[in-house]
């Protein structure tokens, strides 16, 4: 049965599933329309007048370019990550844990477990760490005779996106870390009405509720894994190795060529760089306090140590620029969710949708229905950062409502938007390319661990 469903979701995903920035463009459309058919504009009486209203607030302070430094602190979340995993120490490590596996259901286990555990830290690392570690484990397995699913094991290495928003990468928990964040991603009028301030990760990230929904994910998740493992030998699709991923180091066992060559190899520059970089982490965790930590403080410590484990300049910009390639996604689509969310609130539609979900819900149900229809959300914007944006200020001023602490539903929010990272393929591009599966191949094993995991996440909303 649990194998039946898999393969209807992935049929249905691939069928019916554009470009996530088609997708981008066609909710921009959407919500055009609907701002001006339903938005209440004060000063405009006309038509004409409503859509020059909307399209002042599509390109406004509020709208289009909002989000600028918030997409390129996704991307350095992104490529700091990848650039970390791609270092020696880590690789080497990699190396080690995938011996560890003497069986089939032990291989995919392990590899969700150490996935999403990492996905916790960081979800450029968790994703790839995750592809990395399933490629290595599916090359062990196989010189020791056992017989892995490459499908189920890729499946497996997805799992960080899966627990990511939980950890210290969640973005929406970061982005309202500190008043300084908050103003930056709602806007104004939403956070001036709504007078919550910041809201430190002691409430959110370390709170009793997520770490027993994310704590429990890390049990379940190997669980369902080890329960998903083909038994028949004919239900086995081995994972192709036949190239290494592009994530590499250059060879530096050549002769240093002139000082400019001696230089990009010497340990001297990252060190250095590397020193003022825990320097500035260390000030900001002794003045701030740890629990104010946000998206700069997370990439200042993975930027750091990336430069350590790398020992040099050549080696940590090629690392940096095999991740940089996964950006485009977050540069293109992060201007659209902004204006989005410039047309949405400008419109009167946040404050009306917010009103709407508060007559319907109540303290109980409001943050289930908040995490159900982030999941839903996110199947079309697949951006954590970007729907924060977009839902982030509908969700506070559902919980004002309603009476539920801006936390919960700021956590609510988070849940949802990782659940459905499992039929989204979009962040999962670096670990189909390094594992050379194929998105349909993986999309039936991650939307069956999505399931049960929804359910514990309910479980948990209810419970705290």
């Amino acid at each position: 049965m649990i194998a039946s469903l898999g393969r209807v979701l992935n049929t249905a995903f691939t069928k019916t599933a554009p470009d996530p920035f088609v997708i981008a463009v066609g909710l921009t459309l959407l919500s055009a329309i609907l701002a001006l058919t339903l938005g209440t504009y004060p000063d405009a009486e006309t038509l004409p007048q409503k859509a020059n209203a909307m399209i002042d607030a599509w390109r406004g302070s509020d709208g289009l370019w909002k989000f600028l430094g918030f997409g390129m602190q996704m991307c350095l979340i992104l490529v700091t990550g990848h650039a970390l995993a791609a270092s020696k120490p880590i690789r080497a490590l990699i190396g080690t844990l995938a011996g560890v596996p003497n069986t089939a259901p032990a291989a995919a286990a392990l590899v969700g477990l150490v996935a999403g555990g990492l996905g916790l830290i960081n979800w450029g690392l968790g994703l790839i760490v995750g592809a990395l570690f399933a490629r290595e484990v599916a090359r062990v397995c196989a010189s020791k005779g056992i017989k892995v699913h490459g499908p189920l094991l890729a499946a497996a290495g997805y799992m960080g996106l899966l627990t990511f928003h939980g950890g210290f990468s969640g973005s929406a928990p970061l982005k309202m870390s500190s008043e300084t964040q908050a103003r930056d991603v709602l806007p104004t009028s939403i956070y001036e009405s709504l007078d919550t301030g910041a809201v430190p990760i002691s409430d959110t990230i370390l709170s009793p509720m997520n770490l027993f929904i994310s704590g429990g994910m890390l049990i379940l998740i190997p669980i369902v894994l080890w329960l998903l493992t083909p038994k028949r030998d004919d239900e086995i699709t081995p994972m192709p190795l036949d190239d290494e991923s592009s994530t590499h180091e250059p060879n530096n066992t050549d002769a240093p060529s002139g000082f400019p060559d001696w230089i990009e190899r010497s340990p001297i520059v990252v060190w250095a760089l590397a020193l003022m970089l825990l320097w500035a982490f260390t000030r900001f965790s002794t003045k701030q306090g740890f629990m104010s930590l946000g998206p700069n403080e997370v990439n200042t410590l993975m930027l750091a140590l990336g430069l350590i484990m790398h020992g040099s300049v050549r080696s940590y910009l090629t690392a940096a620029e095999d991740g940089a390639r996964g950006c485009s996604g977050i540069i293109l689509q992060f201007p659209l969710y902004a204006g989005i969310m410039g047309m949405l609130a400008s419109s009167g539609l946040i404050n009306d949708f917010s009103r709407f979900m508060g007559s319907v819900a109540n303290e109980t149900t409001a943050p289930i229905f908040t995490m159900l229809s982030a999941a839903i959300v996110n199947v079309f914007v697949p951006s954590g950062g970007g729907q924060w944006g977009i839902q982030g200020p509908i969700a506070l001023q559902t919980g004002a409502e309603v009476g539920v602490a801006p936390a919960k539903m700021i956590m609510a929010v988070a849940y949802g938007d990782q659940l459905t990272n499992m039929l989204q393929p979009f962040w999962a591009l670096p670990l189909l390319a390094i594992t050379k599966v194929k998105a349909r191949e993986i999309v039936g094993y991650t939307a069956v661990v999505m399931l049960i995991v929804a359910v514990w996440m309910v479980v948990g909303l209810l419970v705290f």
